[in-house]
């Protein structure tokens, strides 16, 4: 695995930096969090791209996992960090993201201060054969029906529960 020296803000709940660490002295340590953005990028028909995590990653390998995620480096803003991490993970350079929440997911390897964003792509989808071993759109339904199968990533598991309590309340 390759030395990673990404410098990323450690932040409070609020998303407020108290301190700057690269990302490998962060990652299992849960009880530090870090900024990450994350994009649900659905086609024309309402259904979502999911990736399929490279076997090579640290986090959740092999596992299927949110359109776009990615992590907030030092000094970039939301904006920046959701619009570089969606050109390069799906070669899209064209979404016009929407907000739509933030929340905090922990698990025994990490904490993340997740900020939610989500657009509708039609146009082909160009991924990175590095860090995703294959990119499908997957129906709500079918979503439902394999969830607490093991098959997403648990970060994935958090997120759709969050994205489908906000679309009951639209």
């Amino acid at each position: 695995m390759r030395e990673n020296k990404e410098i990323l803000e450690i932040v409070n709940e609020k998303g407020e930096t108290v301190r700057l660490l690269p990302r490998d002295e962060i990652h299992g340590n849960p009880v530090l969090i870090h900024k990450v953005v994350h994009c649900l990028v659905f086609n024309g028909e309402g259904d979502l791209f999911l990736q399929k995590r490279s076997m090579n990653k640290d986090v959740a390998p092999g596992k299927w996992d949110t359109s776009v995620g990615g992590h907030v480096t030092h000094g970039e803003s939301l904006a920046e960090a959701l619009r570089r991490e969606t050109e390069k993970e799906l070669g899209i350079k064209n979404c016009r993201p929407e907000f739509l929440y933030s929340y905090i997911h922990s698990n025994s390897y990490e904490t993340e201060l997740v900020y939610t964003y989500s657009c509708v792509y039609r146009g082909k989808i160009s991924f990175n054969k590095q860090e995703i071993d294959e990119v499908r759109a997957w129906s709500i339904k079918e979503i439902k029906e394999n969830l607490s199968k093991s098959i997403f990533s648990d970060n994935f598991e958090h997120e759709i529960g969050m994205y489908l309590k906000k679309i009951k309340k639209i």
